[in-house]
């Protein structure tokens, strides 16, 4: 049911103020009368109001975002990518931060006016000085810890990441920082500071650490490079020293072992020579006991024999008996080298 608009007549022209003033309220009640409806058509109205209230707390978290829902303000619960329901406004709201960008963190750079290049020095294991510059590469792990405990993350990543690289280059001697670890510092200065912020509750993932540059200070920098040549020079030679004697050492104790095995050699050579002389002569010894005479004539003819052997005339006795037949078949022929010898001096006697 709707009710009838009330009459009300036109102004007429001459009409005064007062009346001019009682037709424009007439028209204004008129204006702001609403139609009246029924309790049925009340009910749907607010159902459908209830319903797109309710709607407001559908949401949904892309994939490079996190979902924070906030409960009166406080932050309750983080959601992953997907689509998600919470308590329509104002009980809970939702915010969506990027949490897979990568960031970027420069140390050593001076930061503020009084900072200055001792702010970047660190001590390394064996109590030297240097200067350390490096890049830190992070991104949020956890958007909720990120952004509502910890008030300044960016700086408390700034204390954290220099803290753990000076504890790392305080455990390496200052040649190992500035050569062949500097890979190892990093990855262990990566391992410490995801601890310290772990431990904070920053929800910061560091993925990489970057050393740029480790050198000494400036100011003792010429000094610096003339140790490191003479050290260079003492490793040179040291390497030289070694090398002579890895190449001098071999060969003396092969030529060490050479003379031992030729030693023992003509120790067991020597040593049955003197077993067998000795076995030989206990034979002949034995045969000696036995028959005293012929062993006698036996070794008598035996060293004539070898004497003879050795000769190279041989002058026989005409006068003995058998000579016709013994002759003939005795070498009384000189060897080549003394027959030409003596010809040679026959030739000259002439």
């Amino acid at each position: 049911m709707t009710q009838d608009a009330p009459d009300y007549n036109e102004p007429e022209i001459g009409t005064s103020p007062s009346d001019f003033a009682a037709i424009a309220r007439e028209k204004l009640r008129h204006f702001l009368l609403m139609p009246s409806f029924g309790s049925r058509s009340i009910g749907l109205v607010v159902l459908l109001a209830l319903i797109a209230w309710v709607s407001t707390g559908i949401y949904k978290v892309q994939p490079d975002e996190q979902g924070l829902i906030l409960r009166f303000g406080k932050w309750v619960e983080t959601t992953q990518p997907g689509l998600h329901f919470h308590l329509p406004w104002p009980i809970e709201t939702a915010v969506f931060p990027k949490v897979t960008q990568i960031n970027q963190l420069q140390l050593g750079q001076a930061s503020g006016a009084t900072a200055s290049a001792r702010d970047k020095q660190m001590l390394t294991g064996d109590e030297n000085v240097v200067e350390a510059d490096g890049a830190i590469f992070w991104q949020i792990k956890d958007a909720g810890l990120f952004l509502f405990n910890v008030a300044e993350p960016e700086v408390g990543l700034r204390v954290a990441a220099e803290s753990a690289l000076r504890a790392v280059i305080a455990r390496m001697p200052i040649q190992a920082a500035l050569s062949e670890k500097r890979q190892q510092i990093a990855d262990e200065t990566k391992t410490v500071l995801q601890k310290i912020l772990d431990a904070e509750g920053t929800g910061i993932l560091v993925i990489q650490v970057q050393l740029q540059r480790i050198d000494p200070p400036r100011q003792v920098i010429d000094a610096f490079n003339d140790v490191q040549r003479a050290r260079a020079d003492q490793e040179r030679a040291r390497n030289e020293a070694q090398a002579y004697a890895n190449d001098i050492l071999p060969r003396a104790r092969g030529e060490a072992g050479r003379i031992r095995q030729e030693a023992e050699a003509y120790r067991a050579r020597a040593v049955d020579l003197a077993e067998g002389d000795a076995k030989n002569f206990l034979a002949v010894y034995q045969t000696y006991t036995q028959a005293k005479d012929v062993t006698a004539w036996r070794l008598y003819l035996e060293s004539v024999d070898a004497i003879l052997r050795k000769a190279t005339k041989v002058v026989l006795d005409a006068s003995g008996k058998g000579i016709g037949e013994v002759v003939p078949y005795m070498p009384l022929a000189e060897p080549p080298s003394h027959a030409g010898a003596d010809t040679q001096a026959a030739a000259k006697s002439k």
